[in-house]
């Protein structure tokens, strides 16, 4: 009995060990709060602006509104009220409208995550990016460190890995796993390669669904771990996607909750965005373009709303 609850106890032990191991400072400094941006300079901008050929743009973010999907708890409403319309002053009657924002506005519709989005629990201990403690970061005033005011703007080359046009079909089925074959396919069919600061947008055809609501966009098809792993592996500054979390839900391992998150965020410092609208993208299919997005400075955030654009 008591070899058997050594072994037991071994066994957990292991367990717990495998799964806890300790965030590794990154490789711009032990200090560093900007993770993958670090990668943006002015021969990326420069590069980017390149590929504006047509002088043509595509919005890539969703509709904001009173009925968009909204997963758990999270709440979405904007008014403008009696007490916000105001006038008319003046000779000229001037009148104007005040609205108000109730939201969880940081984590909702097309939504960009910042480094201080996703941690790992360790020992008791919560580290996030560049091993910063949850203890010290994290307070109901919003974070001291990561906050999304520290990335800045992005304007640099993106790349379209459109996997339902690669296969020959309208969208990827529920859960579908995208593979490193499926993405390093997508990128020769189209004669592509990856560069050190792009921003890659995978389209899995999920986007369709936005209006039938948050059901819908459940057991989202997306990227699996070792197609992450590949991607990050290019050194690129973002991942995108038009499904709710860029990785495929619940994923090849059901018992790791968003590893693909951790991956990137935690382990890369690569940015996510998801909900992403990619239709027109692959409609007109513009693989390789300029991406620009800039984050709204909200001091202490762990992540913006936004609408990111593609010029070509």
């Amino acid at each position: 009995m008591q070899r058997v609850t050594i072994l037991l106890l071994f066994l957990i032990g292991h367990s717990l060990f495998s799964s806890c191991q300790p965030i590794e400072h990154s490789e711009w400094g032990e200090g560093d709060q900007r993770g993958a941006m670090n990668r943006l300079g002015p021969e990326q901008v420069l590069a980017a602006s390149k590929l504006i050929r047509q002088g043509k743009t595509i919005e890539l973010g969703r509709l904001y509104s009173n009925d968009m999907p909204l997963p758990g708890k999270r709440s979405y409403q904007l008014q403008i009220p009696d007490s916000l319309r105001f006038g008319p002053y003046g000779d000229n009657q001037v009148v104007f409208n005040v609205d108000v924002v109730a939201s969880t506005l940081t984590q909702i519709g097309t939504q960009f995550d910042g480094l201080g989005h996703v941690g790992r629990r360790s020992f008791w201990t919560d580290y996030y990016y560049n091993g910063f403690k949850g203890s010290d970061i994290v307070t109901k005033d919003g974070l001291t460190k990561l906050g999304v005011e520290q990335v800045g703007a992005f304007f640099t080359r993106g790349i379209l890995i459109d996997i339902p046009a690669y296969k020959g079909v309208k969208q990827l089925e529920k859960g579908y796993i995208i593979s490193e074959a499926d993405v390093r396919g997508c990128l020769e069919q189209k004669g592509l390669s990856l560069r050190e600061g792009d921003v890659v947008l995978v389209r899995t055809g999920q986007g369709q669904l936005w209006n039938q609501g948050v059901k819908a966009m459940s057991q989202a098809p997306g990227l699996g771990i070792a197609a992450v792993r590949w991607l990050a592996a290019q050194k690129i500054v973002m991942i995108g996607a038009d499904n709710n979390a860029v990785e495929a839900t619940p994923g090849e391992h059901p018992k790791h909750a968003i590893e693909g998150h951790e991956e990137l965020l935690i382990k890369h410092g690569i940015y996510l965005f998801e909900n992403l609208d990619l239709e027109a993208l692959s409609r007109e299919q513009v693989y390789e373009f300029a991406f620009s997005y800039a984050p709204l400075k909200l001091k202490g955030a762990t992540g913006s709303p936004g609408n990111p654009v593609a010029i070509y």
